[in-house]
Parts: C-alpha cells; structure tokens; sequence
C-alpha cells in the first residue's frame, strides 16, 4: 500500500489521466469542428455567460499556474544539481497539467458553441475535484508524517484542489442557468424582436438566474455595470425583476395576508398591529435570511478583537500550540471574508425586504384611493394621499434596515463584554456602565434631533406648497411683475426653515461627537477602573480591549436611532390604517351585467341619490328610467339641476339610499373639463391599449382630430405640456373623447362635451361621433345645446334632482311646460345677443373683423377652425425648434474636479476647509498616539514589569483622548457650518434663477422637475452632501494613517496594498462613467 502511495506513482497516475483526456478533448474538438464546417450560419457574436467567462478565467489560471511550477522547478535544477526520478516525473506531471488546462480555456473560449457544457467536461472537472481532494489527504495523513512532501509539493496540490472546486461549481451550478439565460437572450434576436444588441440584460432577471457563487460574490450585477459603463443607461437596459419581487408578484401575497389578519377580511377595520403583522408575513423569508446574516455578522466582527490577545502572545514567544500562527492568521482571514460576505448580503436582503413592504404599501393605498366614497375624498386632499404613499409607505421601508437591532444590539453589547470579561475580568462591569451612560446620552440628542426635524419638515411643506401655488400661476405673475415680491415671501419662508435646520444639523455634529467619542470614553473608564481595580494590563489585553471598544461604537449609535425609528415607524402605520379605515363605495349601489345578456342597456329604479347622507334633501330624488341597448339618451336642464350627478350615480360615485341601478356592459366616462395625461398625444388616446391603426385612424377622423396633428410638426408624438399648455380647450376635450370612443365600450357618458368647442365642430362631433361612429352604442349625454336634442330617442329634462319630463322631443314641446320653458329661454338669448351685434355702430371694427376672415356670431362655421388653427400655429412656430417638454438632460463621464471645488469652496471662500482637514489629521494622530501608547506602556505580559506607572499610563491616555474628542468636535462643527452656509447660498442663487427665468422656461419645464430641485436635491445639499464629502477626505486620512503605521512594522503590507489601491481606483473609475441617473436605475433594480 505504501508503495501506491509514494509521489512517482501518484504523479504518473495524474499524468495518465491528462493525457487520456488531452487525446479526448482533441476528438471532440475536431468532431465539432467538421460538423459545424460546412454550415451556412456563422455564429459572428457569441454572447458568453458568467459562469463560462468564471470557467475560462479559472482554466487559464490553473494552466499558467502549472506552467509557472514546471519553469520554476527547471530553473532550479538547472544549475548542476542532480535530476531525481521524483522531480522529473513531478516536471513532467506540471508540464502536461499545464498543457491541458490551456487547451481547456481555448476550447472553452473558441470550440464550445452550445451554452451547455459536454458531458464529458463536466466528468473531467468532477473526477478532476476527487483526485486532486484524494491527494491533499494523502499528504497531510500519509506523506508529511514520512518527511517525504517539499513545500512546492504542498503548493501543488492545495492550488489543485482550490481551482477544482471552483470549475466543479461553476460547472454544474452554472450550466443549467446558463443555458435558460442565453437563449433568453439571443430568442429576441433570433426571432427579429430586438435589434439593439447593447440592451443584453433588459429581458432577463440576472438576480433570479444567477448561480451560487455569482450570487455570493454579486457577479451577477457585472452585465448591467457594463452596458452602464458603454452607454447611458436606460429603462429597456435594466434586468427584469424576478416575480417575487414585482408589484404583481407581492401585492396579491400582501392582500391575501391582510385580509386573514383582519377580523373581516377587509381593510375597513384593519388595525397598526394587523397591517405590520401582514407586512412581516408577505416578507418572512426576507427577515429570516437577514437574521441568519445579522448573526454571522455579528460574530465574525469579535473574531478579530477576541483573538488579539492570542496573537500578540504568539508574536512575543508564547507557542500556545502547534501551527498556532497559521490558524491565527487563517482565523482572522476567515472571520473578515464572513464579516465582509454577510454584511454586503445581509443589506442587499435588506434593501429587498424594505422595497417589497414598501411596494406592498403604495399598492394598498393607489387601490384604495381608487375605491373612497366621495365623503372619504372630501376628508383627504390628494397631497394627503401622496405623502402616505411617498413619505409614509417609504419610512416604513426603511425600518427594514433597523428591524433586527432590538435584539441584535443587546447581543453585540453581551458578546463585547464577554470578551472584555475574558481580558480584563471586573472592569468589564464599568465597560457595562460606560456603555449605558453613552446610550442614556444619546436619548435626549435623538429626541432633539426628532424635534428639529419635524419642524424643518413642517417649514418646508410651508414653503413648497407656496412655491407650487407660485409655480402654477407664474404667467400672471411676469405679466404683472409680481415675482420678485413673491420671491422674497419664498426666501422669508426659507430663513425660518433654516432657522430649524441649523439647530439640526448642530445637533447631528453633537450626535457625530458622541458616536465618535464613545469608544474613547469607554476606554478611559475600563482602563481607569483597571487601575483603580488592581488589574493588570498587557499589550494583548490593552489592543483586543481597544479593537472591543471600536465595534461597540456601533450598538451605541444605533440602539437611540433605532427606538427613534419604531416611534415613527408606528406613526406612520397608524397614518395608512386610519386611511386604509376610510368609507369606501358600496359595490351595491350599481348592479353590473356582462355585455349582450340583456337589451336594457341602463335601468335606475326608485333611484334616490345623496353626496351628504346627513342632509334632509337629497342630491338626487326619485329617478325612473330604463335606457335600451343603443339608444341615445340626452339630458337637459338648468345650471344646478343634477345632470352631472346623475352620470355620477351611474358611475356609483353617489351614494344611494334606495332604489337600484342596473348597467349591462363596460362604461366610459367624458368628463365636463378635460382630463390630459402629460406625454404624447397618442399615449393619451390609447391609454395603455394596443395600437389598432385602422380603428385609430377612424376616431382620429371622427374627432376631426387630422388637421390639428397636420400642423404639429410631430403630429400624434406631440408632448402634451404641463396641464395642456400647448393644447387649446377644445383639442383637450376632443382628445378626451377620442380616447374614450378608442377604449370601445357598451355604454358612453358625455357629460357636456360640446361645451368647449365651437358650433362647427360641436356640430361635426356630434354627427361623426355620437350619431356615427357610436350609432350602435348606448351613449348618454348631457348638453346645454338645444340644436343636438332632436336626434336624441329619449330626453330627459331635470329640475332640483328630479326628472320632471321624459320623452321624444317634439312630444315634450307639446305636453310639458318645464321643457318648452327651457327651450324658449335658449333661444330668446339667441335672440337677444342677434339684436346686440344688429345694433352695432363700428364698421371700423367690422372691418378688421372681416379682414382677419373671423365671424364673430353665435353659430358662425368658422370660429372653432380659427381658434384651434391659431393655436397650431403657434405649436408650429415653436414646433419647428422641437418638443416643448425636452427629456431631462443626463450628463456623462465623470464629474469634473471643479464642479467639487466650486462646493467646497463656495462657503467663506473655503477658509474652513483648511481647519477642517487639520482637526482630522489631528484627531487621527491622536487616535494612533494614543493606541501606540497604550499598547507600548503596557507591558508585554503579566511577568513583565511596566515601563511606566499606572497613573502615568491612564494620565497620558486621557490626555490624548480628550484631545482627539476634541478635534473630533471641532470637525464636526466647522464641516455642518460649511455645509450649512453653502446649501443657503445654492438655495438663494437656484430660486434667484428660476424666478428670473422667461416664461418659455416654465412652459417647456415641468413644475415637478422645478419642484423636486428645490425639494428633494435642496434636502440632498441641506444635510447630506457635506457629510459625504467630509466621508471621503475623512476616510482617506485615515487610511494613509493606517497604512503608515502598518508600513512601519511590515514594510511587506505594500505587497498587498498597492495593488489592492490600484484595483479599488480601477473599479472607482469604471463607476464613475456610469452618470446619477444609471446608479439610480441600478439601485432601483438591486432595491427591488
């Protein structure tokens, strides 16, 4: 058996089964290639996926691997020394290893075209893990006890066995996602879909097909940074969401829990407890995983602190046990990659748990905005609505991030004292106490900081909802020179905002002192308590007590912040339960029938209808009517009648009191004003239909909708401004109703639709619409319009909520005198207004009138064809330039350096920027001195007599804290004085810009893309650009600090460093091509 085992025969066995598979590989390689030869089809582009790209990077590795041993070994045995039969059997074992992982990453590279591995690679590769296992136990059990194994040899065969295990996951974990992933990818291509061959990851989920180790080490993202770092990113380019993680795949999980949790099974009575409780349901997998990896996480950051101790002994002569220094160093690896994997996985589950409530959310409340009774709506204006939806629904989201702490920051506080118990014994007991004196410091610094928040919100509210009224009416403003003096009420509003704001961001630069203060005030209390205690110190002790005290800065932070967040976690829950509590429209006010069950298109029975139930009289009483399938049905009265309502309660918008409503098929409503959706005319026609040419063509034409798209210089791809500004009333109201003929109901509801527009095309609507392209349909309208009542098979005349007279027209002028009153009324003010113009006495005035081919007249053919084609004269004039409403603009590349230098040095022409840089390198030499003290004046071991005395040591060490405290403090205060300064200077040039901008800029701007510069980015300068950038500088002083002190013990740690900098700037550069916009989209799609 010994002899099977020894190193010749193992390394010929490996060289027989290389050389077995080098000889198949070559068949299979010719194989393919004379099958594919004579192919007409030439793969010009192959589309390789991760775990390929992972297998070929890992082969080529593994061959330059081999060949580096196999010239290293020839070298070595080249000057003279004598050639072994181990060592060349060994030379010739890496030499053909060597050869054959390189014809494996070229097959891979160039022979293989199926997105499948072969059978007999996957063989190979699993053989290949087996065997090269089987001889890393064979060394370490069998060999190294003989004294037989070189270094080289262990070399060998450990990186064998790494690179195995790699190439076997890859393969088999890999290759069947691959496969699904690729032809995903390549079906548009193939079946002519798509031509745009950058979008490679807009029709696949890249999350849910990503394999073990590109999901463990976020590979998966590298496509879509990628196509970012080639082009700007757009929608189509961003990955699908996997099903769980759409709104069509949370919402019906989310509806279906909420409704178990509530006592009826609905949202009326829906409580705070039982909205969490269905939240934590729909997302249980997301918080069970992320407990899993707050665990790991939690553990892994007291590796290094708690073995400290361990390696300062090992390094000052104490064995501790055999290969004590590997496994130290293995363990301190090891804990570092688990703290590092489980922290980056446990917040991308984070980020995933947070978007899924928060889309849950904003679900529940659209739907049930969508369902209020009109008492409901009148309780809640619609920015109600939106801030439960923005602001409400995304805190909640938010808490994700801190649902874990209330058990994790206890844990994190018994595991930190369980160390300094195991070091420093009962001075651990003051560490308990320090640490609770911080947190209890904390408490009134966060209700402070909740304090000045709410009141800087509510200032800000103040101050956008003036500026959105300013916004809306800045025509009238420039017309009459008002907006400097508005301009000053928005800069009033703004310096009581900043009155609030700079008491919070002096109170946050508190808060930063006391998180940065904490480790170094624990410190001196645990090591004045040793002191004091009798103690004894050393230098292992001191440096895991110090690395203790530094993660313990965590839990001190976030335990105050954390209860803050439950606090308004729980406001904003009740906020949605008492709207999700709201009245909503009973479904029985109306009774709907499937289309073509019934010729009775609309019945109302005994109908009595009421927008308040507590008023005595009713909005409408007594309503009998039955309307038959393709009837048309008119509706008159006086102003205040009840013609409107009476569409509303057909709608069900009006709630009954008795009767019955029977509809029979699908309706659409036209309203009396125009509702215009901001974006292209076309949008606004189909509404999310299909696009059906011949039938478009035909609303077009029957809404005499051609010449105004004729002299659109983009026709139907027009962009509709801000509220229509570039339409004029009539083109709205006939893009309303051709929207509503496109959707092709049963039942039409005109509610005075000819109202704004002129006779001439209220006259062609009403033919081409109502009598013609709707000739089959049941259509209902309502018209002040005496000439459009003929044509109507049943009218209905309403007075005070009643229908006081139903019939055909001629009958009603014979036999009602409510009817024949309201006709006569119409046309004595006809009359009246004939008599005004006959009487007239300008022919000046006529004569201009004649002259600009315009008849001023009631009933005059030409007055709406005038006013609709001035209109579109002007949409020409300026159609010419382009679009009004232009795409926001997205820059590209990199930032430039003077876009930060003008930031940072706009506040006191950075006069502070120079101190502030000065307090951090202060405060981090401090830091330093005072851990090199500690650590030097502690003397190596218990034995060991203590260069200088106790009180000398916590003197010293006090000293140097107290001074890092206070630079730290400093800092703090010069870097939110700055920021401070320079968000009022940016907010007073921005507004002093926009309100002197022209009015052409507020008409081809939207007032929301106005808004949210002066909402969200202002908040964005307020509070957290200036601690970013402070971030950065901060952070890069710090590393040069520690890579100084590290350089000065093992001047080796550059080996390590430069070329870790040199790929963190690659990586850093290679980000910053992607623009503001792209990380947007790619956090979006993370988040989701």
């Amino acid at each position: 058996m010994s002899s099977l085992l020894q190193p010749v025969v193992v390394h010929g066995f490996f060289v027989s089964i290389h050389l077995l598979f080098l000889i198949a590989l070559a068949i299979f390689w010719i194989r393919a290639a004379t099958k594919h030869a004579g192919s007409a089809k030439r793969i010009t582009e192959r589309r390789k996926s991760l775990f390929r790209g992972l297998l070929i990077s890992t082969c080529a590795a593994v061959g330059v691997f081999y060949l580096s041993l196999c010239v290293l070994t020839f070298l070595w045995y080249k000057d003279g020394r004598r050639w072994q039969r181990d060592q060349a059997v060994a030379l010739g074992d890496a030499a053909l290893r060597a050869v054959t992982w390189l014809a494996t990453a070229a097959y891979l590279t160039v022979g293989l075209r199926s997105p499948r591995f072969p059978l007999f690679l996957r063989i190979w590769w699993g053989l290949f893990l087996f065997v090269s296992c089987s001889s890393l136990v064979v060394d370490f059990v069998y060999l190294k006890k003989r004294a037989v194994l070189s270094i080289p040899a262990w070399v060998f065969d450990i990186g064998s066995a790494f690179t195995a295990l790699i190439m076997t996951f890859a393969a088999f974990f890999g290759n069947t996602r691959d496969a699904e992933g690729v032809s995903n990818v390549e079906e548009p291509l193939l079946n002519g879909v798509s031509a745009n061959a950058e979008s490679v990851t807009g029709n696949i989920s890249l999350f849910a097909n990503a394999g073990f180790l590109s999901s463990l080490t976020f590979y998966w993202i590298g496509p879509l940074l990628a196509v970012g770092n080639r082009k700007i990113l757009d929608l189509a380019d961003v990955p699908q969401l996997e099903a769980r993680d759409s709104i069509n795949g949370v919402f019906p999980i989310f509806k279906s829990n909420l409704d178990s949790c509530s006592i009826t099974g609905g949202t009326s009575t829906v409580t705070a407890f039982q909205l969490a409780t269905a939240l934590l349901l729909t997302t249980w997998q997301q918080v069970v995983v992320t407990a899993i990896y707050a665990i790991v996480y939690t553990f892994a950051t007291y590796v290094g602190p708690y073995l400290i101790d361990f390696l300062v002994r090992y390094l000052n002569g104490d064995p501790l046990f055999a290969g004590a220094g590997y496994w130290l160093v293995a363990a301190f690896i090891a804990g570092k990659l688990l703290e590092c994997l489980s922290q980056r996985h446990w917040f991308f589950r984070l980020q995933q748990a947070g978007f899924r409530t928060r889309a849950a959310l904003v679900a529940v409340i659209y739907q049930k905005g969508l369902i209020l009774s009109s008492r409901s709506k009148q309780s809640r204006s619609s920015g109600e609505v939106i801030n439960l939806m923005s602001v409400d629904a995304d805190r909640i989201g938010l808490f994700s991030w801190y649902m874990h702490d209330l058990w994790i920051v206890p844990l994190q506080v018994a595991l930190a004292l369980l160390i300094l118990y195991a070091n420093l014994g009962l001075a651990s007991i003051a560490s308990l106490v320090a640490t609770v004196l911080v947190m209890l410091a904390n408490v009134p610094l966060g209700k402070m900081q909740e304090k000045y928040q709410d009141k800087v919100m509510e200032c800000k509210d103040t101050r956008m909802k003036a500026t959105s009224e300013i916004l809306r009416n800045m025509r009238i403003l420039k017309l009459q020179g008002w907006e400097m003096r508005f301009l000053s009420k928005i800069i009033k509003l703004r310096e009581n905002e900043e009155s609030w704001l700079k008491k919070f961001v002096y109170t946050s630069a508190m808060t930063t002192f006391v998180f940065w203060g904490a480790p170094i005030f624990v410190a001196v209390i645990t090591f004045g308590f040793c002191m004091l205690a009798g103690i004894p110190l050393s230098s292992g002790k001191v440096l895991s007590a110090l690395a203790t005290f530094r993660v313990l800065q965590e839990p001190i932070y976030n335990l105050p912040d954390t209860i803050s967040m439950i606090v308004q976690t729980k406001v904003s829950l009740d906020r949605i339960t008492s709207f999700l509590r709201l009245e909503e429209l009973h479904s029985d006010i109306s009774e709907r029938l499937p289309s073509g069950t019934s010729e009775i298109a609309v019945e109302v029975v005994n109908g009595t209808f009421s927008w308040n139930h507590s008023s005595d009289s009713p909005t409408l009483n007594d309503l009998n009517f039955k309307v038959l399938r393709g009837m048309k049905v008119a509706v008159c009265g006086t102003v205040g009648s009840g013609k409107s309502s009476l569409l509303s309660s057909l709608l069900g918008e009006v709630p009954k009191i008795s009767g019955s409503v029977r509809l029979c098929g699908t309706t659409a409503y036209v309203p009396q004003s125009a509702w215009i959706q901001s974006g292209k005319i076309q949008d606004n026609i189909l509404f999310g239909r299909e696009m059906d040419h011949e039938k478009y063509d035909k609303v077009l034409e029957a809404c005499s909708l051609k010449k105004d798209l004729e002299i659109l210089a983009f026709g139907d791809q027009t962009v509709i401004g801000e509220r229509g500004i570039n339409l004029s009333g009539g083109q709205k109201q006939r893009i309303q109703i051709a929207r509503a003929l496109y959707h092709d109901a049963d039942i039409f509801l005109f509610d005075d639709p000819f109202s704004a527009v002129d006779a001439y095309t209220g006259t062609h609507l009403f033919k081409e619409c109502l009598l013609g392209h709707l000739a089959s349909k049941t259509v209902i309208y309502v018209t002040h319009q005496v000439e459009f009542l003929p044509s109507a098979d049943l009218v209905l005349c309403m007075k005070d909520g009643r229908v006081v007279q139903a019939g055909k027209y001629y009958d009603m002028l014979k036999s009602g005198t409510e009817f024949r009153e309201l006709v006569g009324a119409h046309k004595d003010a006809l009359a009246a207004l004939d008599s005004i113009e006959l009487d007239s006495d300008a022919p000046d005035n006529n004569a201009q009138v004649g002259n600009t081919d315009t008849k001023i007249g009631l009933g005059s053919p030409s007055l709406g064809i005038n006013s609709d084609t001035q209109n579109g004269k002007a949409d020409e004039t300026y159609s010419q330039k382009g679009q009004l409403v232009q795409e926001e603009q997205r820059e590209k590349g990199r930032v430039g350096f003077w876009v930060y230098w003008k930031y940072v040095t706009m506040a006191y022409g950075g006069a502070l920027v120079p101190l502030i840089l000065l307090a951090q390198v202060l405060f981090q030499v401090l830091q330093i001195g005072s851990n090199y003290w500690m650590a030097w004046a502690a003397p190596v071991s218990e034995d060991e007599q203590p260069p200088v005395t106790g009180s000398m040591l916590i003197y010293v060490y006090v000293a140097l804290a107290v001074g890092s405290s206070f630079c730290i403090l400093m800092r703090a205060m010069l870097l939110v004085t700055a920021g401070y300064k320079t968000a009022t200077i940016l907010f007073n040039k921005l507004h002093n810009c926009i309100f002197r901008a022209p009015m052409s800029f507020f008409d081809s701007t939207p007032s929301g893309r106005i808004l949210n510069r002066a909402s969200t980015d202002q908040n964005a300068v307020d509070t957290d650009i200036p601690t970013r950038i402070g971030a950065v500088a901060f952070n890069f002083i710090q590393l040069v600090g520690i890579v100084a002190v590290m350089s000065q013990v093992a001047w080796q740690v550059f080996i390590v460093f430069i070329p870790v900098i040199a790929t963190c700037l690659w990586y850093q550069v290679f980000l910053a091509l992607l623009s503001h916009m792209d990380l947007i989209l790619i956090r979006y799609y993370l988040g989701s």
